[in-house]
């Protein structure tokens, strides 16, 4: 037992902690330490058993550092380990609620999908909800004045029932714009920021039967043969009627990815990627020009005999028609053609296209230009429009009066290569080759057209042949009917 230690009663103007260099008590610090290193804390303690509390709280001790503070009490925690993310929860497919193209069907699409009869692919009416952002040129404008000016097709009385109706609205994604009212009317205004939604009884139009022909497939790319009338992307109001959403129909859980772009009413060669690698890959050939295209074509007249090249720049004047021009601003562009045969009977040629560039409806517009037309393009090839010598050599009028001319005959074609303008605009646009019934749809009180005729879904250009400028590889089809020589 150690003596216990009391505090002294002198008074001194010496600090408090200046007697620790008192050499009695530095042995006791001393013997202290040396015990607790050699037996550890806990067998010092039991040798002050008596008087545990007294030392433990002597605030003498304290002062001398003899004894230190009991350390705080230690937090047992979990050793860390890397934060799991949370656990994913795989959302069911609901596809009466997907977006798609620029739009949300509002109920599933019809099961069965595709209706095949008369040689046409048909797919049954469905509801369907188009969003489109607030434009420039609309800001401040009403609702009615939009789509009675920029969506002619149906008349005002049909405007006026469905914003009533709740079925055109308006809905803004800036937190400030608070006056917009519960029930939106005609006069209601349009700014900046705002979307608007127009649920439509969506009438797809019908295409050719014929299947899509598989010419070569591997692990990254499918080339199709595509039939002539159906678009490359869900475009204006083709949707599950194009080739992308028949691949999918047909290839459950497949994204096809197109590496090239036919004109929807032109048939033949398309590169269909099955992954990004294989895609980029086929994409940069083409970009680089790298790929010889050759193109079959039947046109109006006797062509001329021998290689005919023709490089005449082409300018777009009205993507909303598909209507492309020889202009001297317009972008270059190169053809070489060459004719395979003459029917004098039917007065036709066939001739080989083979494109250098890539110009929107550029094969069309030079063999246009060099007077034999595709004897059934419903643009350029039109008398109506272009006048007695169909726009040979540029001539046919300025651009407003064949705007106009087309406009007035509803011969709207619209260009595949530009599958994502406005998909709202494109569904109201006129339906060339068709021609109203009289008769409304019951659903919606849309008016109905006819069905197209077999000449109408399609024209007479066919991409026959794709093949590396190295030799590497090269895909071809079989001549398409109209393009063998008759006997």
């Amino acid at each position: 037992m150690r003596p216990v230690l009391q505090r002294s009663t002198v008074t001194t103007t010496t600090p408090t902690n200046s007697f620790f260099f008192n050499p009695r008590f530095q042995v006791i610090g001393y013997l202290y330490i040396h015990l607790r290193d050699k037996f550890g804390s806990s067998v010092v303690n039991s040798t002050m058993a008596t008087e545990s509390t007294v030392a433990a709280t002597d605030p003498f001790l304290d002062e001398l550092g003899i004894l230190e503070p009991e350390p705080a009490p230690k937090t047992i925690s979990k050793p860390r380990t890397k934060k799991e993310p949370p656990e994913k929860t795989v959302k069911k497919y609901n596809r009466s609620n997907r977006f798609v193209n620029g739009g949300r069907f509002l109920n599933a699409p019809p099961d069965p999908l595709y209706i095949f009869d008369e040689g046409l692919r048909r797919v049954n009416p469905y509801h369907f909800t188009y969003n489109t952002y607030c434009k420039q040129r609309w800001r401040g404008r009403t609702l009615l004045d939009i789509f009675t000016t920029e969506f002619r097709d149906r008349p005002v009385e049909y405007y006026e029932k469905a914003i009533a109706a709740g079925t055109v609205a308006v809905r803004s994604t800036r937190p400030r714009r608070r006056n917009l009212p519960d029930r939106f009317g005609i006069d209601t205004l349009v700014e900046d920021g705002d979307i608007i939604e127009h649920t439509l009884h969506r009438h797809e139009p019908p295409v050719s039967s014929r299947p899509i022909g598989i010419v070569y497939e591997d692990d990254g790319m499918i080339v199709i043969d595509k039939p002539a009338g159906v678009p490359v992307h869900p475009t204006g109001r083709y949707n599950y009627n194009s080739v992308t959403e028949i691949l999918k129909h047909e290839r459950p859980g497949f994204s096809p990815l197109p590496c090239n772009r036919l004109d929807r009413l032109t048939s033949g060669l398309m590169f269909i990627a099955k992954n990004g690698k294989a895609a980029d890959d086929m994409m940069n050939q083409l970009r680089t020009r790298t790929v010889r295209k050759q193109y079959v074509a039947r046109v109006r007249g006797e062509f001329p005999d021998g290689d005919i090249i023709c490089e005449q720049p082409i300018l777009t004047i009205s993507p909303k028609l598909g209507l492309n021009r020889i202009r001297p601003d317009g972008k270059p562009a190169k053809t070489l053609f060459r004719k395979k045969l003459y029917n004098e009977k039917e007065n036709y040629s066939i001739v080989e296209c083979h494109p250098f560039t890539g110009r929107t409806h550029q094969i069309r517009v030079h063999l246009q230009f060099l007077g034999h037309p595709i004897t059934n393009d419903p643009i350029y090839a039109n008398r109506a429009v272009w006048g007695e010598n169909l726009g040979r050599g540029g001539s046919g009028g300025d651009d407003e009066d064949i705007i106009t001319r087309l406009n007035r005959m509803g011969k709207q074609e619209l260009a595949d290569a530009e599958a994502f303008f406005d998909e709202l605009k494109k569904d109201y646009e006129q339906k060339k080759g068709e021609m109203m019934t009289g008769m409304l749809c019951e659903v919606c009180s849309a008016p109905l057209y006819s069905d197209p005729g077999a000449h109408e879904l399609g024209i007479y250009l066919h991409a026959m042949r794709y093949e590396c400028a190295e030799g590497k590889w090269g895909y071809e089809t079989n001549l398409p009917e109209w393009a063998l020589e008759k006997q």
